[in-house]
């Protein structure tokens, strides 16, 4: 059964950074507009107080957060315990993208390694609602380990090219939303 709570509770502070992959869910205003949907892992989100969260947003092929973030801050993250006790975490809020040498990343940025290839912003969200369900759906499995290519890809590229990269797919949505990746 669904229950809501009113923060980010010491034991679902547990459970969550016991996780390995989270799910991070935005969407345009727009009806015609598309739902994205992402998962992420390589140990970047991070709890600061039992209503603000953040992680650590490494560069991908696009950047419908930071544009649907940008437009309306509406985002639901979403956790799934595949190991151990079944149980479903979400928490949903309103958030923003915070860009590299602003002073909000200088404040965010010490909550991190850095060293996580491709860093591309960090994503905050104030969070309004937090629920937990059964899981009972959920697959029990086995976490393995964390994948190398992203690492890879970064060191093949370089940082210039990461950089152009992002100039060519991040600076937009798919439904043509701005980010604020470039904006000065």
């Amino acid at each position: 059964m669904a229950k809501v709570h009113d923060e980010i509770t010491p034991y679902l502070r547990e459970l969550i950074e016991q996780q390995h992959i989270f799910f991070v869910a935005t969407a345009p205003l727009s009806g015609e507009g598309h739902v994205n949907l992402s998962p992420k892992g390589l140990d970047c989100f991070r709890i600061l107080s039992p209503l603000k969260v953040v992680y650590l947003d490494l560069t991908g092929s696009g950047n419908e957060t930071s544009a649907h973030l940008l437009e309306n801050g509406r985002i639901t993250f979403m956790f799934c315990t595949f190991d151990g006790p079944p149980n479903i975490v979400r928490f949903y809020g309103k958030g923003h993208a915070v860009i590299p040498n602003t002073p909000e990343w200088e404040e965010l940025a010490p909550n991190f390694k850095l060293s996580l290839p491709g860093v591309r912003q960090i994503i905050v969200a104030d969070i309004e609602r937090v629920q937990t369900s059964c899981g009972y759906g959920v697959p029990l499995m086995e976490f393995v380990g964390e994948r190398d290519q992203i690492q890879r890809w970064v060191d093949t590229k370089g940082e210039a090219s990461l950089d152009d990269y992002r100039r060519q797919k991040n600076t937009q949505s798919i439904d043509c939303l701005p980010t604020p990746l470039f904006a000065k």
